[in-house]
């Protein structure tokens, strides 16, 4: 039976996402413009995130998980869909109504160098928004920057310093305080852990779970990096050329994967074994990536899928619901063990297993 990962029933859901569709015009010439053709970035999507979960999305570079977190929220119009924050649709607001919403719904940003106005101090990048939403005044501004600053683990003293007076995990908790400054409640998280080394990955995904816990943030986490998704993420949605392709708990993501796109995400992650790493089984997918500008007909997985067949060719696979919110769009899902056989399982679950482990090693290290 077909279900939707869409449930607009439950009134824990602090974000519904309905047909979400991101398409971008390419056009030709300077003067007369004429539409040659349409970049679809983000094609589709149905999804809500429930109040205090942390959704992860992962996928190749250029699959659309940024561009989804934007059209969220409203940093870009999406072009067609629906986008429910508690209750109020984003996309039908403009003006100081989408302003007032703005400030409950936030955006960490993934470069924490380009992410920093270099001319502005540290204090006046986390004042800013206090001021534009009239939150404080006068000398509480200052005590409130000092308060946030203290919050994401930086001296208070700091905040007349630059951004180029900073390292990377530093800029990046900056641009955490200046998310927080509003008091959000929901935080679109841009792959905020890609541009740092691992030892600092752990401090900052360290700081999002203590904040989380502390202010009952809810999030929704971008990344291409398996492991840290697997370690913050509650639930794991994995997209593929601007469809979701998968949608599961993690641990039953990582142990059971039902979309050979995720069991080639998977089977790429490295184990710091060697010995395990010689039994493992690398599934090594053939050919790019389609364009955006032309997906394939049918399933746009079809092209690389090492198990296709001529209905994934023609018809457009439906997001199936295979048991206790294990979403998978694949014909051949319930067959796809032929991919990923049991011993490939048994090094998957081994996998996540790892994972977490070294994750809190280095976490422990890093406190």
């Amino acid at each position: 039976m077909t279900v939707s990962a869409y449930d607009s029933t439950s009134g824990e859901n602090l974000i519904e996402v309905k047909d979400l569709k991101m398409h971008f015009p390419v056009t030709r010439g300077i003067i007369f413009q004429r539409r040659v053709g349409t970049v679809k970035a983000v094609d589709g999507l149905s999804f809500t995130i429930k109040r205090g979960e942390t959704l992860g999305l992962v996928g190749e570079s250029g699959c659309g998980k940024s561009t989804t977190g934007r059209a969220i929220l409203q940093l870009y119009r999406p072009t067609e869909g629906e986008v429910r924050f508690q209750g109020t649709d984003l996309t039908a607001i403009r003006g100081d109504a989408l302003r007032k919403m703005r400030r409950k719904v936030q955006m960490i940003f993934q470069d924490p160098y380009a992410s920093l106005n270099p001319r502005m101090t540290v204090g006046d990048i986390i004042g800013e928004p206090i001021r534009v939403h009239k939150l404080r005044e006068g000398h509480a501004v200052r005590e409130r920057i000092e308060e946030l600053l203290g919050l994401v683990g930086l001296n208070p003293a700091f905040a007349s310093r630059y951004p180029h007076e900073f390292s990377g995990g530093q800029r990046q908790r900056i641009g955490i305080a200046r998310a927080l400054a509003v008091e959000p409640e929901f935080v679109v998280c841009d792959e905020p852990v890609s541009a740092l080394d691992v030892s600092i990955q752990a401090q900052v995904v360290n700081l999002l779970e203590e904040l989380q816990d502390k202010l009952g943030l809810t999030y929704l986490f971008i990344a291409h990096d398996l492991s840290v998704v697997k370690h913050i993420s509650d639930r794991v949605a994995v997209m593929y050329l601007g469809k979701m392709v998968e949608l599961a708990e993690g641990s039953k993501l990582y142990s059971m994967p039902l979309h050979p796109y995720s069991q080639a995400l998977l089977s790429a992650v490295p184990i710091p074994d060697p010995r395990v790493e010689q039994q493992r089984r690398r599934i090594i997918l053939q050919g790019d990536v389609p364009s955006p500008l032309n997906p394939p007909p049918g399933c746009h997985f079809h092209t690389r899928c090492p198990i296709a067949i001529q209905k994934c060719q023609e018809e457009e696979p439906p997001f199936v619901d295979y048991g206790d919110g294990h979403f998978a769009a694949c014909w051949r899902a319930r067959e796809s063990g032929e991919l990923m056989p049991a011993v490939a399982r048994q090094q998957a679950e081994e996998l996540a297993a790892r994972i977490h482990a070294d994750i809190m090693k280095v976490k422990g290290a890093a406190d």
